[in-house]
C-alpha cells in the first residue's frame, strides 16, 4: 500500500536527518533558498524529515490510522485510479500547504520549516469528506467528537494560531493541506458532497 511506503520513507528520511545535520538542512523547507535560489525541491524533500522522533511518530501514526482507510475507499470508489489519485492527494497536500508561507517568508532568510503534517493532514481531511460523521479525537484523551466537527474546529484553530505565530508549528501548513484534502476530493467526486451534508443533517 502507498501509505506503508509513504510510512518508510518518512521513517527512513528522517532517521538519516537526525545523523547527518548537513543532510537535514540542505533538505529543509526554506522560502528564501526555494526563491533566491531556485532549491525547489526542498518543496518535496521538507515533507519526508521531521524535527524530533516525536514530531515524527505524531506524524507517521496519523497517517497510519486514516491512510490504509482512505487507500481503501479510494480504491472502492475510483477503481484502477485509486492509487494515482491517492498519490496526487499526497503530493498535492504537500506543495498546497507551504504555498502560503513560500509567498510570505521568500525574503526571511531564518524561516524553516520540515515535516508530512500539510499531508497528512490532506489525508485525514480527505477522509472526514467521505466519513464525516466517524469519531475523531485528540491522541491520549478518549473524548470523540464527529470528524466534521473536529475538522471545522481544527481549521478554526490551525487559522487562528497561524496568524498568532506564538509557537514553532507550522499551523498554516496544516490549514492549507487540510483544506486541499477537503476540496482536491470533492473535485474527484462532487457526489461526496452532497453525502457530506446528507452525513451531518
Amino acid at each position: 500500500m502507498i501509505s506503508t511506503f509513504l510510512i518508510v520513507a518518512c521513517i527512513a528520511f528522517s532517521l538519516w536527518g537526525f545523523n547527518n545535520k548537513s543532510f537535514f538542512e540542505k533538505c529543509v523547507f526554506s522560502p528564501y533558498a526555494v526563491t533566491h535560489y531556485q532549491q525547489w525541491y526542498r518543496i518535496v524533500t521538507h515533507a519526508f524529515l521531521h524535527a524530533d522522533y516525536m514530531h515524527l511518530a505524531f506524524n507517521m501514526y496519523a497517517l497510519y490510522l486514516f491512510g490504509k482507510s482512505v487507500e481503501q475507499y479510494y480504491d472502492f470508489l475510483f477503481g484502477i485510479k485509486a492509487a494515482y489519485y491517492y498519490t496526487l492527494l499526497y503530493v498535492g497536500g504537500i506543495f498546497f500547504s507551504v504555498l502560503y508561507d513560500l509567498v510570505l517568508q521568500k525574503n526571511n532568510p531564518h524561516y524553516a520549516s520540515v515535516g508530512a503534517s500539510g499531508a497528512v493532514t490532506a489525508v485525514v481531511f480527505s477522509a472526514i469528506v467521505i466519513n464525516p460523521t466517524m469519531g475523531m479525537g485528540i491522541i491520549f484523551i478518549p473524548v470523540y467528537i464527529p470528524a466534521w466537527i473536529f475538522g471545522a474546529l481544527y481549521l478554526l484553530y490551525s487559522w487562528y494560531m497561524g496568524k498568532k505565530q506564538m509557537d514553532n508549528i507550522g499551523h498554516n501548513a496544516h490549514f492549507f493541506g487540510a483544506v486541499f484534502g477537503f476540496v482536491f476530493t470533492v473535485l474527484l467526486k462532487p457526489k461526496l458532497l452532497l453525502h457530506f451534508f446528507d452525513q451531518i443533517f
